[in-house]
């Protein structure tokens, strides 16, 4: 029962056949994942009381009919829907630079790759084959992880706009 120890020594090999670049890759991962989670804490904890505090303040206005009274209503919804959309476009920015960092990780590879043919000549498969690795896991790690994320933060977009949409149907002027 050796699984925890084996776990960790395959994810160390995994970071180092990948190189340097892979320590960012997961930096921002987690990061992203980070943001993501908090999200769905948000949509289901704190946005319910956000959005009946809001509604019992609406309804213990005496006025709800009026042009100010619209304009209330108006910027109530305008902060909810900000609250909703909050770390959203932070998460969409680190899933665009998931696939550039692993991008990167495929210059530095083939940059090993190249140094490897200068030192040894182009007969020398096994420290090509170094290299080649070098670029490739970290252009997968990118890849994967931008497209963990990629799911999650539609469905919060399209969350956000439901939970602003329906505020607006609960704040009934009168």
């Amino acid at each position: 029962m050796n699984l925890l120890p084996d776990a960790f020594a395959a994810i160390r090999d995994f970071m180092e056949a990948g190189g340097n670049v892979l320590y960012g890759i997961l930096f921002v991962t987690v990061l992203m994942w980070t943001f993501i989670l908090e999200r769905i804490w948000f949509f289901f904890f704190a946005l319910p009381r956000r959005v009946e505090q809001v509604r019992q303040g609406w309804t213990q206005r005496s006025d709800t009919s009026s042009w100010y009274a619209r304009q209330i209503r108006a910027e109530l919804i305008s902060v909810v829907r900000l609250e909703c959309q909050r770390y959203l476009l932070l998460v969409k920015t680190m899933m665009v630079v998931l696939p550039l960092l692993g991008l990167l990780g495929t210059v530095t590879g083939m940059i090993s790759v190249f140094d490897a043919m200068a030192l040894a000549g182009t007969g020398n498969a096994r420290l090509m084959a170094a290299g080649v690795s070098k670029a490739t896991i970290p252009t997968m790690a990118g890849l994967v992880a931008a497209l963990s994320g990629l799911y999650f933060v539609t469905w919060l977009d399209k969350k956000a706009s439901r939970e602003a949409e329906g505020l607006a149907d609960v704040l009934v002027c009168r």
